[in-house]
C-alpha cells in the first residue's frame, strides 16, 4: 500500500474534495444524479434493474486492465468486440502484467493519471488514495446503479458494506457481490498415494498431520507437503497460512490483517499476538520439525514447488479449482497411475465454519477524472450492467449464448460449448475460454448468484462446494471508520507491525526462533505501537456506534 502524504494541506484538500461530492446526497448517502445534468451524454434516460445497458451514442471509457500471465490481454478478444456491440462502449485498456499491477496502479492513481475505471482492487487498498482526492466516493452514486442496489438489498449485504465505510460515512470501492460465502482455496493431494497407503481424506488439520506422518514413513526421503504461493516478496504471507488461520479463528498469510473482532471481549484485538496465532504457529512448527512440511514452502517460487510435485518429491500442495485441473493434473501426467484431487478443507479449533468476508470480492475504483466527464452517468450505468447485472455477469463469465454456451444457469441446463475448455470443463477442447475469447478474465468476472457460481464448477468441484456450504458462516468484523489523520498514522504503524509479524512468523515456523520467546515477541509488537493501533481502532468503532 502506498503511504499517504503527511501534509495537512493535502489531507484538507482531499477532504474538501470529498465533501464537495457529497452535496445534494439523499438520506441513503447516494447522490442519485443530483448535480449531474451536464454529465449525462450517452446515458440511457431510463435504466432500471433487468435492463440491458446500451449507450445512446458511441462512447469510449479508459480502463486499467490486469493482464494475467495464463491468458495475457489481447485487444482483439471476441469478448471486447461483443461488449461494444451490446453496449455501444469501447474500452480503451491500459494493460498491466499481474506482477506489476498493484505497484503501477498506485503510481498512476497517486499521480492523478489513472484510467477512469480501476478494477481488480482489494479492500482496503483504496484507502491509500482517499485523502488526496484521486478517487471518488462511489457510494454517492449508487442510485445510478440499479442492479448493484438490487443485489445489495436482496442479498442483505449492507452490513458487509458497512465495513468499507470511512469516517465520512462513505465508501470508495465497488466490490464484487456474492449471494453467499464460498471457499475456493484448499490443498491438493496425490490420491493414488492415499489409496496405496490406505489413508482416509483428513477431516481436521490434526488428521492431516497423521496422513503426512504415514506418507513420511512410507517415503522417508520425501517432504510429503511442499507448498507454493509464498513469493514475492512476503515470506510470511501465503495461502497455507490463510486457510489454516481460518481454522484457528484468526488471520494470517494472505488473509492477514492487523485487527480482528473479539466478540467475547467486545473489542478489536491484534491477531498476530493472539493465543490462536501462537497455536497455529506451533502446529506448523511441528510439521517442519518432523520434516512433514518442506521448510522451503515459505520462500520457494511456484515453479519450484510445482516441479517437486510433478517429480514425486511431494504429495500435497496448495490449490484451487482451476489449478488442480490446469496445473496439478498436467504436472503429474508423466507419473504412471498418479491422480490428484482437492481435499475438503480441514477444520480446526473453530470447527466447521467459514469467514463471512468471502461475500465481497475485489472491486472497482473510479478516478476523480471520470466525474469530470460529460459521460459520467453513462459510465456508471455501464459499470452497473457489466459487473452487477445477471446478464452482464453471464456475458463476462461465459460469453455469447448459442456460441460459447447454451442453456441457463438458473435451471441447471447450462452447458459450455464442447469445443471450448475452462478449468475442469471440457479439458480436452481445442479452444480456451480465457486465452482465445477473453471471457472469465478476472477483471470483470467475479461475484454473482450461487447458481452462477455453481455453473463454473465441474461435478468434482460441486461436491467440494456442497461440503463447504454445510459450514456455518462467521460474522464479519464490525465497522471502525478512521479519520484522514488517523488513517495516515495507522498506515505507518500498520505497515511496521505487519512486516514484523510476517518476519517473525516465518522464524517461529522454521524453528529459527523458539516459541518460548513468544512473550518477548509480543513486547516487540508493543514497542511498534500495537497498543496504540488497537486503541485507535476501538475508539473509531465506539465513535461509529455513537454516530449511527
Amino acid at each position: 500500500m502506498v503511504q499517504l502524504s503527511r501534509r495537512s494541506l493535502l489531507a484538507a484538500a482531499g477532504a474538501a474534495s470529498v465533501a464537495g461530492l457529497a452535496a445534494g446526497c439523499g438520506d441513503d448517502g447516494s447522490e442519485g444524479g443530483a448535480g449531474l445534468d451536464d454529465k449525462k451524454a450517452g446515458a440511457m434516460e431510463s435504466f432500471k434493474a433487468g435492463d440491458q445497458f446500451k449507450a445512446t451514442e458511441p462512447l469510449k471509457f479508459s480502463i486499467m486492465m490486469l493482464s494475467n500471465q495464463a491468458y495475457p490481454y489481447k485487444a482483439d478478444w471476441p469478448m471486447l468486440a461483443e461488449l461494444t456491440k451490446r453496449t455501444n462502449v469501447t474500452l480503451e485498456a491500459t494493460a498491466i502484467p499481474g506482477s506489476d499491477y498493484n505497484q503501477k496502479r498506485s503510481v498512476m492513481v497517486s499521480a492523478g493519471n489513472a484510467p477512469f475505471i480501476i478494477p481488480k482492487t482489494y479492500h482496503p487498498d483504496e484507502e491509500a488514495y482517499i485523502a488526496g482526492g484521486a478517487i471518488i466516493a462511489v457510494s454517492d452514486y449508487i442510485d445510478l446503479m440499479p442492479h448493484y442496489k438490487d443485489k445489495v438489498a436482496r442479498w442483505n449485504l449492507q452490513g458487509n458494506l458497512d465495513g468499507y465505510k470511512q469516517q465520512d460515512g462513505k465508501y470508495y470501492l465497488l466490490p464484487g457481490l456474492h449471494e453467499g460465502p464460498w471457499q475456493d482455496y484448499s490443498l491438493a493431494v496425490r490420491t493414488d498415494i492415499m489409496t496405496k497407503l490406505g489413508l482416509q481424506s483428513p477431516a481436521t488439520w490434526d488428521d492431516l498431520t497423521t496422513v503426512l506422518r504415514e506418507m513420511k514413513k512410507a517415503y522417508p526421503a520425501v517432504y510429503p507437503f511442499s507448498d507454493r504461493w509464498s513469493t514475492p516478496p512476503q515470506p510470511g504471507a501465503n495461502n497455507l497460512l490463510g486457510i489454516l488461520s481460518t481454522a484457528y479463528g484468526t488471520y494470517a498469510g494472505w488473509a492477514y490483517r492487523n485487527q480482528s473482532w473479539d466478540a467475547t471481549a467486545n473489542k478489536f484485538v491484534f491477531p498476530g499476538a493472539s493465543d490462536a496465532y501462537r497455536q497455529m504457529l506451533t502446529y506448523l512448527n511441528t510439521l517442519v520439525t518432523e520434516k512433514l512440511l518442506d521448510p522451503e514452502s515459505f520462500t520457494q517460487t511456484d515453479d519450484i514447488a510445482r516441479q517437486k510435485f510433478a517429480n514425486g518429491k511431494s504429495f500435497v500442495i496448495s490449490a484451487n479449482a482451476q489449478t488442480v485441473v490446469n496445473e496439478a493434473r498436467k504436472d503429474i501426467a508423466k507419473i504412471p497411475g498418479a491422480t490428484v484431487a482437492k481435499m475438503i478443507l480441514p477444520t480446526g479449533p473453530m470447527g466447521p465454519t467459514l469467514s463471512g468476508d468471502s461475500r465481497l470480492e475485489n472491486g472497482v475504483m473510479i478516478s476523480k477524472a471520470a466525474l469530470e466527464s460529460k459521460n459520467f452517468v453513462a459510465m456508471m450505468q455501464f459499470i452497473d450492467w457489466l459487473w452487477y447485472s445477471d446478464a452482464g455477469l453471464m456475458f463476462s463469465k461465459w460469453g455469447i449464448e448459442g456460441d460459447t454456451y447454451t442453456g441457463k444457469v438458473e435451471d441447471g441446463s447450462f452447458k459450455l460449448n464442447p469445443q471450448i475448455k475452462w478449468a475442469g470443463l471440457n479439458p480436452g477442447a481445442p479452444k480456451d475460454l480465457q486465452v482465445d475469447y477473453g471471457f472469465f478474465n478476472g477483471v470483470f468476472a467475479y461475484g454473482g448468484s450461487t447458481a452462477m457460481l455453481n455453473s463454473q464448477f465441474s461435478d468434482e468441484e460441486k461436491a467440494f462446494q456442497a461440503e463447504m456450504n454445510k459450514r456455518q458462516t462467521r460474522p464479519v468484523d464490525p465497522p471502525a471508520p478512521l479519520t484522514v489523520e488517523e488513517r495516515e498514522q495507522m498506515t505507518l504503524w500498520g505497515t511496521a507491525l505487519k512486516d514484523h509479524v510476517n518476519q517473525q512468523t516465518l522464524r517461529f515456523i522454521l524453528g529459527q526462533r523458539p516459541l518460548s520467546e513468544w512473550d518477548a515477541y509480543v513486547k516487540e509488537l508493543q514497542g511498534k505501537n500495537m497498543d496504540k493501533y488497537l486503541d485507535t481502532m476501538n475508539k473509531a468503532h465506539e465513535r461509529f456506534k455513537g454516530n449511527k
